[in-house]
């Protein structure tokens, strides 16, 4: 008989910080760059096409004597029943005997890991400078993606927000915006108060809602994608010298968030080639014949080592397509299985 930890929803946000997640996803990164850590073949299965799915992500970290998988669930009838259209589940197995650690509700670590993502990308790629941010995309994902990347960058000034169907959303997204990010900072507020009053400083900036894509493109300096489109929002002759673009919405075959043709003249980074090329942003410029894994300049966590170059001038476009892979999920379920320990968080389960 073992026994495991049980976490949900609510357990998980009691022990979860964005900080934190940020550190957790470089580490992760860093071990698979090390070989130290690696991904297992994704499994994808439709049981009604365009109505219900599902994929499994898996993987092993032996730096940190773990392996384990997510499970994500998309039932689109499901909010008509009152239940989530999209359900994630978490297990966490000992990597020497392969009895479980933990099965954790999925669905608040993948936002926070996801939108750590792109502060990293920001944080390795984008010009220290910049100070003008887009978000395409006012989904779930986009207040995480903000958050990371004001943590990352320190001279953000204006975050202006895109939906591709609706300005309406976009603007009751950018009103309400701080109210959610006030809620996303509050644990520093008690753990550490000066850092909390940093960040408050940090949020206290300008957030406005655009229906002009084109216009919000060319001023911007960081771009980030997080939407479920199928056709470029973001066109190749928009995009300045010197942007960059972390790109989260792609994540499945025929997604497609940004022209193809800036894949043509980008330095184009991933957090995993084969799988960016399966199911990410460069899925499509590939199959269309614009760039091949040759010319990806290198995987994010070599570029975070110093093995791979990332940005070499202030001109250069720079383009990180993150896929989200599952050593993200792992590496973060397992801190906090390890600090649910610590506060006796969670219910204990035996098989």
């Amino acid at each position: 008989m073992s026994t495991f930890r049980v976490l949900n929803q609510h357990d998980i946000k009691s022990v979860l910080e964005m900080k934190s997640v940020m550190n957790l996803v470089e580490d992760a990164y860093v071990f698979k760059a090390k070989k130290s850590a690696s991904l297992f073949p994704m499994v994808f299965h439709e049981f009604h096409p365009g109505v219900a799915d599902m994929d499994i992500k898996s993987g092993k970290i032996t730096e940190a004597d773990i392996f384990g998988l997510k499970l994500v669930s998309w039932f689109g009838e499901n909010p008509s029943k009152g239940i989530p259209a999209v359900i994630g589940t978490i297990l966490v197995l000992d990597i020497t005997t392969g009895t479980p650690l933990g099965i954790l509700s999925g669905e608040y670590i993948t936002l926070m890991r996801t939108g750590a993502a792109a502060g990293i990308g920001a944080k390795y790629l984008a010009r220290e400078e910049s100070e003008e941010l887009l978000i395409v995309g006012s989904g779930h994902v986009a207040p995480y993606a903000i958050l990371s990347t004001l943590l990352a960058m320190d001279n953000i000034k204006r975050v202006t927000i895109y939906n591709d169907n609706s300005f309406d959303r976009a603007q009751t997204f950018s009103d309400s915006i701080k109210n959610k990010l006030f809620e996303l900072i509050s644990p520093y507020q008690e753990s550490d108060a000066s850092y909390y009053y940093e960040l408050l400083k940090k949020i206290e900036i300008s957030f406005v809602a655009t229906d002009d894509i084109k216009l919000a493109t060319q001023q911007a300096d960081i771009i980030i994608t997080a939407t479920p489109s199928r056709k470029p929002l973001i066109q190749d002759i928009w995009v300045q010298p010197g942007t960059h673009i972390s790109c989260l919405g792609s994540d499945m075959k025929g997604k497609q968030e940004i022209d193809e043709e800036l894949f043509t003249h980008a330095r184009i980074f991933v957090d995993d080639i084969d799988q960016s090329f399966d199911v990410g942003e460069s899925e499509i410029p590939y199959l269309k014949g614009k760039f091949t894994k040759q010319d990806v300049i290198a995987e994010i966590g070599e570029v975070i080592l110093g093995n791979g170059k990332g940005r070499l001038s202030d001109s250069d476009i720079t383009i990180y397509d993150s896929t989200g892979i599952s050593l993200q999920d792992l590496i973060t379920a397992n801190h906090i299985l390890k600090i649910a320990k610590e506060k006796n968080v969670g219910q204990l389960a035996d098989l």
